[in-house]
């Protein structure tokens, strides 16, 4: 059996103009789990998202393990669905960061502000009733995450530590897809994805195991403050 090693990436820069960044923290997140790597287990290929996030989570492990670190290789299957996109059906306006960051300062809590909103945006998005008010539909999302997923394994060859660092959307698709859950409660494991968490599926020809989800006690081990969600 190999294991596909799922990486969620280190926290993203919310609030700021680009989003698509990592903070500091999510910076610090990467380079810790890199160190718990390279005391762990010898990655033998790397593939990542196209976004930057993914690729600064990769210089971040890169930089934390050390010498000896794959190169990376990117697959677009791998990207998280697109968020502006999904908040803009919901809320007319919200595409555009500035005068989504203007509304949600007005709120006591922007940051819970957000996220209800986000939650009914999901809601909208994974009900199938707009499709036609997407780029990408949730169907069509879905769909293109498990091809990726298939499509790396292929590419892998006969290497037995295969890493994969993506978003909370695609690894909450995979373990929808193994355990067989409804688009509702695939959602709630996205909820609770950990920023540089760990997730691990075995593999082995046609077989697909869920063997870890949601790990993330490098960071609790180094500074429960490295643990984040958003």
């Amino acid at each position: 059996m190999a294991t596909l090693h799922l990486i969620r990436h280190g926290q993203a820069s919310f609030g700021a103009s680009d989003y698509d960044q990592l903070s500091e923290r999510g910076w610090e997140q990467g380079r810790v789990l890199g160190r718990w790597v390279s005391r762990h287990t010898q990655p033998e290929r790397l593939f990542g998202g196209e976004l930057r996030r993914h690729r600064e989570t990769i210089d971040a492990l890169a930089e934390g393990f050390g010498g000896g670190f794959p190169e990376s290789r990117v697959h677009p299957g791998l990207n998280e669905f697109d968020h502006r996109a999904v908040l803009a059906a919901y809320r007319p306006g919200w595409g555009d960061p500035e005068t989504m960051a203007r509304e949600l300062a007005k709120q006591p809590d922007p940051r819970k502000a957000f996220q209800d909103a986000f939650s009914e945006a999901i809601r909208r998005w994974i009900g199938g009733e707009h499709e036609l008010d997407y780029p990408e539909s949730w169907r069509s999302f879905k769909k293109r995450v498990l091809v990726g997923f298939e499509e790396v394994i292929r590419d892998a060859g006969d290497a037995r530590h295969v890493f994969v660092v993506t978003s909370g959307g695609p690894i909450s698709v995979m373990a929808q897809s193994l355990l067989e859950l409804d688009d509702t409660r695939a959602f709630q494991l996205n909820e609770v994805l950990a920023n540089a968490s760990v997730s691990r599926v075995l593999f082995s020809g046609e077989r697909r195991s869920l063997a870890v989800f949601n790990s993330f006690g490098h960071l609790e081990g180094e500074d429960p403050k490295l643990v984040t969600y958003r």
